[in-house]
């Protein structure tokens, strides 16, 4: 075979092999690094403590001055709820549930009894950013795991705390602290113990488990339950256009900045998808120059192919030498540019990480790299030995 790939190569144009790898080089870098930075991108929106809110909106109805002053209702009825879960950028919509009794928590700190009204809500467990040990509520063992908003916390620690010259406290320090609540209503009252098992930044309020809220209500509720003031809303992608036009035009609000956030993201992705788009272009095209490489050179030794033939040679044979080409090139095309890819990445792992934002592993990136070049190799191959075939 030593003899044929010196007949063979005569005619190779290294320079059309060096423009074929140095385009593949450009288009795959290109797809490599986009897709990589948006990995690190999305491994940071998925932390809740990041400036971006990734999959979730909380939404409530607009309180206006007539509304207040006539009792219109500010709660979301099951045909708005079932129209909601019925739009396109919709994954999953949960209710805020609150309590139709009163509630009330008390603990005894330094000999000193304190006490104070409180509410609770109750959401879809799904919709929880923490998963604390031992959520859940078993009637034969009452004990009540509470999560509150971080937000509650920092209130305390850095308004209430720092202008009265208290102590702050820590979250493992809340989670110390038992306390008695206090359920009544339905002409009965009933004391429990509980505990502040975890704090949510997604959610802002005093949550319960579901089972217990359901429990309670049976057992305690004075008053109508009312249907949710509040949902929150898994959406494929919150800086959608869409999402913004259907709150405006039924006047609803979305808590925080959590919409303008989620533009954010949303025009990341975008952008993303635009410039691996143009990557792919770019790799296509430079595969459709090995192509039109490699037929003129097949076409230019079609009387060498033929006298193979005649001195027994198969066709497979003969593609060999030109498969190892396109697998020698593509090979070093991918360790190239995965080797570029790196190389970006090292510009803004840093300011990542001084943001603390965690960085998300490569080798997915490398494998998706790995999977177009194989793509690439095997199409270029199928190419050769179908031409090769048809000249013999």
């Amino acid at each position: 075979m030593s003899l044929v790939w010196k007949l063979l190569r005569r005619n190779i144009s290294a320079g059309q092999l060096a423009g074929y790898a140095i385009a593949n080089l450009v288009g795959l870098t290109i797809v490599l690094t986009a897709l990589q930075f948006y990995r690190d991108i999305s491994s940071a929106l998925d932390d809740e403590d990041t400036f971006v809110t990734k999959d979730y909106l909380i939404i409530t109805k607009k309180v206006s001055t007539t509304g207040a002053l006539f009792g219109k209702s500010t709660s979301f009825s099951k045909g708005e709820i079932e129209n909601i879960k019925a739009q396109t950028w919709t994954r999953k919509v949960g209710g805020f549930n609150a309590a139709g009794f009163n509630v009330a928590a008390s603990l005894e700190m330094a000999g000193r009894s304190i006490s104070t009204w409180l509410f609770f809500e109750s959401v879809p467990d799904d919709f929880f950013d923490v998963k604390p040990k031992g959520w859940g509520f078993d009637p034969a063992n009452p004990r009540i795991p509470i999560v509150i908003s971080k937000d509650y916390l920092s209130l305390y620690n850095f308004g209430f705390a720092a202008s009265r010259g208290m102590p702050q406290i820590s979250e493992s320090m809340v989670g110390m602290v038992p306390l008695t609540i206090s359920l009544s209503g339905n002409g009965r009252q009933q004391y429990f113990k509980a505990k502040v098992v975890g704090f949510s930044s997604r959610l802002n309020t005093i949550a319960v488990p579901e089972s217990f809220m359901q429990w309670a209500n049976s057992q305690f509720a004075d008053r109508p339950i009312p249907d949710p003031s509040r949902l929150i809303i898994e959406v494929s992608s919150p800086g959608d256009p869409a999402v913004e036009q259907y709150l405006a035009d039924r006047g609803y609000e979305a808590a925080g900045d959590r919409l303008n956030n989620g533009r954010m993201a949303y025009f990341l992705s975008v952008m993303t998808s635009i410039v691996v788009a143009v990557g792919v272009i770019i790799s296509l095209l430079a595969f459709f120059i090995l192509i039109l490489s490699l037929y003129l050179l097949l076409q230019k030794n079609r009387d060498k192919l033929r006298d193979l033939m005649l001195l027994g040679y198969t066709p497979r044979q003969v593609a060999a030498n030109y498969r190892n080409i396109v697998v020698v090139v593509n090979v070093a095309v991918l360790v190239l540019a995965a080797g570029l890819m790196f190389l970006g990445r090292s510009y803004w792992s840093g300011a990542f990480e001084e943001m603390d934002m965690d960085l998300a592993s490569v080798w997915p990136t490398v494998l998706i790299g790995a999977a177009i070049m194989a793509a690439i190799t095997f199409g270029s191959i199928y190419a050769i030995s179908r031409k090769i075939t048809r000249l013999f």
